[in-house]
């Protein structure tokens, strides 16, 4: 096949500038060929090469005692004890569930499970953040009907519990629908395999399922904006097969076992491309590749094609030579294929040879370690102006209004389609904050949570970078779990756009403080920039998921409330309305700065809950809707009624940071109160559980009524 002839179109629609055009053409000495071309593209694209982010996120803290594996492999690795790890990352498929919404959520959850068990973890547990545009946008239905399917036709299949997440709708995600997949796995501390290449002449084997032209320029569509040729972007979107998936868990999982493995890299982003060179760059090492022993599925295959296809479920690895057999008996009996490809070289090149022609010949260290990087351009954000008068309404008006927003409403509707029973070792189910889950056959047990508040950022973007990982910390600490450490899902518009990059610099520098300041490093993440469609950018949306442990399940706050339970808030109140979810759900503003979030007082009063865990029934933290969204939702788990004392509108909706409601006996209550005096702690007595009513102040409403609400809105408006 005559390969296509390099011209300015054919470089610009490889996403690459001229400017780096010109450093191709300096590094290598000559013009490309067209598989050189797309082997470039592929891996300087933003999507594998952060060649905008990585100046920022060097900035981060990524160390700490717990930690065994920060940032740069496939996941994170986090001790937790008796000579076990957690193994978690989160990671982004944005721009393929735009354009394919079942298949593109479909293969977001693949891509983050192999993520882990490439490191020789068994996932245990999965989670989804999904933004949508408003409910009423002609596309928003389709696309979470077909998200949601997709997660729950990939991971159920699979087979693994789905615990929690978040879901939101904001007219700035129209064009541009955010899915941001979680997934994490236990391993033994001491067997964690890597992704570095060593040693000369060893074999370099694929393994897995074979290679089709499904996804072929995949990263490179997830590094640009949409216009109106998002149709003709279909074809870059993967196919997933879970239970093709399934089998390459239990078969990579049983070749580690047998010694023969030195390193393996999940085929993600840029395929074959991105995991031979990660391995070679990371073990300095070249990588020559025979593209003739490459598994396919269909016919006629190019180099180029099979050098960036996307296609799913598919491994890359460094094998001690005298293992094969062995190796290659794990994968005969799973029914996969197993190949030599190529192998390790002593010099600095990736060689592609298909058909007995040499197809690219590149320095691999200049497609990797020493590909572009940018000091991009940023302003600050302004200072949101101040927040103009809020009239006082009636409280429970304000919360029926909160209550029937797909914002806020219950979330059965989606993780009802997801299993999160399977494996039996989920103890908490999503709907109620943090999701648990055991440590099969130890005492432990491990949380989860994902957390950001989107219209924070966009007000004041270091406050709500910090506010992301602060609410991340209260929602671990309010199910009794210590937060152990953190992933980052960094969603953010054209990073060309100096307010845009300074909207990126801002909440790298708010989560940078808050994660040192509450011992949660970031150990994995994921860049995901140009999310916009016609020039009109996502709100920034910094997505945090996090991990804590329970040294024993005793340790778990997850009772409900009782009748005749006290409300205890624990934390400062000012009524912080700027930016809050009444202002927008209610008056349509949003308006005023984003509320300030105290680290000293977030820690101290995080720790103050769990040291007096013995005292508490049921605890949640205040966040979206304050006091009033906070109370109801714990009245409403148990189907006990409510009494605030409070009526003004600030006490109750506002969104003061550092802040938890718990519920607990009389004489509880007055221990509480007394240990936070003791430590410092703000504690208020708010109401109590009583009855079958919410009542705050003067105005009531039947439970009942709030609760058929509350239930049913969310499928009102997507179903």
């Amino acid at each position: 096949m005559q390969e296509p002839a390099i011209s300015s179109d054919l470089i610009a629609a490889h996403g690459l500038s001229p400017d780096e055009y010109d450093r191709i053409l300096e590094i290598i000495g000559r013009e490309p060929s067209f598989t050189e071309l797309g082997i470039f593209s592929a891996m300087w694209n933003e999507h594998c090469s952060y060649k905008s982010s990585k100046k920022w996120l060097r900035t981060l803290p990524t160390d700490g005692p717990q930690v065994i594996c920060g940032p740069g492999e496939n996941a994170g690795v986090v001790d937790i004890g008796d000579g076990q790890a957690v193994v978690f990352k989160m990671e982004s498929h944005n721009h393929p569930s735009y354009i394919e919404p079942y298949q593109g959520a479909a293969t977001g959850v693949g891509g983050i499970l192999r993520d882990v068990f490439t490191m020789g973890a068994r996932p245990i547990a999965a989670m989804n953040a999904l933004s949508f545009g408003a409910p009423d946008h002609p596309k928003t239905r389709q696309l979470v009907n077909g998200v949601v399917e997709g997660i729950g036709g990939y991971g159920n299949c699979f087979g693994v519990p789905n615990v929690g997440g978040e879901v939101r709708f904001h007219a700035a995600y129209n064009g541009n629908c955010l899915v941001n997949a979680f997934a994490a796995g236990l391993a033994d501390a001491d067997k964690i395999f890597y992704s570095a290449a060593s040693g000369v002449g060893m074999p370099v084997v694929y393994l897995g399922a074979k290679t089709g032209r499904d996804g072929v320029g995949g990263a490179t569509m997830a590094s640009a904006e949409f216009d109106d040729t998002i149709e003709e972007k279909r074809p870059t979107v993967q196919v997933g097969d879970p239970f093709t998936e399934k089998r390459l868990m239990e078969a990579t999982l049983e070749l580690m076992q047998t010694g023969a493995v030195i390193s393996i890299q999940d085929m993600g982003a840029a395929g074959l491309t991105c995991s031979a060179v990660e391995m070679g760059d990371k073990g300095n090492l070249g990588v020559k590749l025979n593209l003739n022993d490459v598994p396919v599925r269909e016919d006629a295959m190019t180099a180029y094609e099979m050098m960036l296809s996307e296609s799913q479920e598919r491994m890359l690895m460094v094998l001690k030579p005298e293992l094969e057999a062995e190796a290659k008996a794990v994968f005969d009996k799973w029914d996969l294929d197993f190949a030599i490809v190529g192998e390790t070289i002593a010099e600095d090149r990736f060689i592609i040879m298909h058909n007995g022609e040499m197809k690219a010949d590149l320095p691999l260290k200049a497609l990797s370690g020493t590909a572009p990087e940018y000091d991009r351009p940023w302003v600050e954000t302004h200072a949101a102006d101040p927040l103009g008068d809020i009239p006082e309404i009636d409280p429970i008006d304000g919360l029926k209004a909160l209550l029937s927003s797909p914002n806020y409403a219950a979330k059965q509707w989606v993780y009802e389609q997801y299993d999160h029973m399977v494996m039996a070792d989920t103890a908490r189910a999503p709907g109620f904050g943090s999701g648990i889950v055991r440590v099969h056959g130890t005492e432990k047990a491990l949380a989860f949570t994902s957390d950001v508040t989107p219209r924070y950022v966009k007000a004041n973007p270091f406050e709500g970078g910090k506010q992301a990982v602060a609410e991340a910390y209260r929602n671990l600490t309010a199910v009794g779990a210590t937060p152990l450490a953190t992933t980052d899902n960094l969603n953010f518009g054209n990073p060309e756009k100096p307010e845009i990059m300074g909207q990126f610099v801002g909440a790298i520098k708010g989560i940078g403080a808050a994660v040192a300041a509450l011992d949660m490093p970031i150990v994995s993440g994921n860049v995901s920039l140009y999310n916009e469609t016609d020039g009109t950018g996502i709100l920034p949306t910094p997505t945090i998921g996090a991990v804590g442990l329970l040294a024993n399940e005793d340790e778990m706050i997850c009772d409900t409330v009782r009748e005749g339970h006290v409300a205890l808030l624990i934390g400062e109140t000012t009524g912080h309305l700027g930016q809050s979810a009444l202002l927008a759900e209610v008056f349509n503003r949003e308006d005023g700065d984003a509320p300030h979030v105290d680290l000293e007082a977030e820690k101290r009063n995080g720790d103050f809950i769990r040291a007096n865990r013995d005292l508490i029934k049921a605890c949640t933290d205040l966040a979206d809707g304050g006091l009033a969204l906070a109370a109801f939702e714990l009245a409403e788990q148990a189907q006990v009624g409510v009494q605030l004392d409070a009526a003004d509108t600030a006490t109750l909706f506002g969104e003061d940071q550092a802040r938890y409601l718990v519920a607990c006996n009389f004489d509880q209550a007055e221990a509480l109160m007394i240990a936070a005096a003791s430590a410092g702690v703000p504690i208020a007595s708010v109401g109590r559980f009583t009855g079958s009513s919410v009542k705050i102040g003067s105005c009531d409403a039947p439970l009942g009524e709030l609760t058929q609400i509350f239930r049913t809105s969310f499928a009102a408006a997507v179903a």
